[in-house]
């Protein structure tokens, strides 16, 4: 009878310690990496907040944030910076918070970082484009209002024309031109969250 009953208590035992143990490797499983709070998303510098004079790590390259872009139309808005290594060598970084269609006010941040190319004298079209092999098709064309800040080459406020081609592959191309002015074209890199890193002044 004691020996029914001591094989009784371990068996209890080992389901007890069982049922524990693998309590312990769900919430392990579960646990959210290093420095990030549960219940949280990972918190990555917001490249919203980048001002004119900052030091911006970008795409491996550290840049001067030397000029801003504020552009709007129909209640969209978007900042881009001009951004120089140093080197004489500029690009621009776009940052906008996108929003789709019946999403109920849900967005996402697209950040993308425009290198420029040369046009050698092509305009956009209404039809697609080749471009060093690649074809490009029309995504949009349009006319916003900017409001340049620091130093950009262009006015301090006017009108900017602008027509988006994308490539099978994702990639982008996009024109633009201040109205009266000359197009020229750059693409497009996207950056992943977390990509940039900002060197403020005090």
């Amino acid at each position: 009878m004691t020996a029914a009953v001591v094989l009784t208590l371990s068996v209890l035992t080992l389901v007890v310690l069982g049922a524990l143990l693998a309590t312990m490797r769900s919430g392990r499983s579960q646990a959210p990496p290093p420095g990030v709070t549960p219940g949280t998303e990972p918190e990555y510098f917001d490249p919203r907040t980048i001002k004119v004079t900052d030091t911006v790590h970008c795409a491996g390259v550290r840049f001067r944030a030397i000029g801003a872009l504020h552009l709007s139309r129909q209640g969209e808005r978007r900042t881009e910076y001009l951004l120089d290594d140093g080197n004489r060598r500029y690009q621009w970084l776009s940052v906008e918070e996108r929003r789709e269609p019946g999403a109920d006010g849900a967005g996402h941040l697209e950040v993308l970082l425009w290198t420029t190319v040369p046009t050698d004298g092509m305009v956009p079209a209404k039809s697609t484009l080749m471009v060093e092999g690649a074809e490009f098709s029309p995504v949009r064309r349009a006319t916003v209002a900017f409001r340049a800040e620091g130093t950009t080459g262009l006015p301090d406020r006017g009108l900017l024309d602008s027509a988006l081609y994308r490539a099978g592959d994702g990639r982008l191309l996009a024109f633009r031109r201040v109205q009266g002015g000359s197009w020229s074209a750059s693409y497009a890199h996207p950056l992943p969250p977390g990509s940039i890193r900002v060197e403020r002044l005090s």
